[in-house]
């Protein structure tokens, strides 16, 4: 007998927003919230939602504001040692070393999205994939975008995201400026029919650097945690007793 729990997830739960977390609590689903910056994450916290996910600048939610560019090393062992509900690691996770990390932090675990991009089972067009897996698309080979409108993006680096950086660079620049390249219907395409990689705004985490192949889920997860107990299990190994 399989036992579900059913989570509800957002970025904008505080009652500021109109949003009341306890309110999915009434029907046994249970809040995710997912921050970039620990002032949002207190927040959420207040608001009542159940377990917070912490991004770290190296994800695809790249802060939000200018000031936020802070890297999951710092906020998450921040986050573990602030707040009170449970804490889930975000932000460019690919391998056991980094769940083993998260957990030795004292977080729950780790949710993954760039790295399930370039698994078996994703529903996008292969030669996205394969682009994802080559040696020389590393974890240099991403940028921001979007940041002076409020929404630090972190994208594929190629000359669609340039030309977006680009405009940004004028001043005083509003969607509309951007919105033909950042266009959702020109990223679904490369996604679902061409699978260009240099024709749309896409977003990745510098997650890039760790993949190196095109595992099935099941393959990846059961490689992830065998990684995990092995570097925790080492770990364990480095405590000794001390002799002063």
């Amino acid at each position: 007998m399989h036992t579900y729990v059913m989570f509800f997830k957002d970025n904008l739960c505080t009652k500021d927003h109109g949003v009341d977390a306890t309110k999915p609590a009434k029907a046994g689903v249970k809040v995710l919230h997912k921050s970039a910056t620990m002032r949002h994450a207190l927040k959420a916290q207040e608001a009542g939602v159940d377990i917070i996910e912490i991004v770290g600048y190296e994800g695809s939610i790249a802060g939000g504001q200018p000031g936020d560019e802070v890297g999951a090393w710092v906020l998450l062992a921040k986050a573990t040692s602030t707040l009170r509900v449970p804490v889930v690691a975000a932000g460019a996770s690919g391998t056991g070393r980094q769940l083993a990390a998260a957990l030795a932090m004292g977080a729950q675990g780790v949710t993954m999205a760039t790295r399930f991009l370039c698994t078996v089972e994703a529903p996008i067009d292969m030669k996205i994939k394969e682009c994802m897996a080559r040696p020389e698309v590393d974890e240099r080979q991403t940028t921001i975008v979007l940041g002076t409108l409020s929404n630090a993006t972190r994208v594929f680096k190629n000359g669609v995201a340039e030309e977006i950086r680009q405009i940004e660079r004028q001043g005083d620049v509003d969607f509309s400026q951007v919105m033909p390249l950042a266009s959702g219907g020109r990223t679904k395409k490369m996604w679902q029919e061409t699978g260009d990689t240099q024709d749309a705004m896409w977003s990745c985490s510098q997650s890039l650097g760790v993949i190196s192949d095109i595992p099935t889920c099941k393959e990846l997860l059961r490689r992830m945690v065998a990684e995990a107990e092995e570097r925790l299990n080492h770990g364990a190994k480095c405590i000794i007793n001390s002799k002063l």
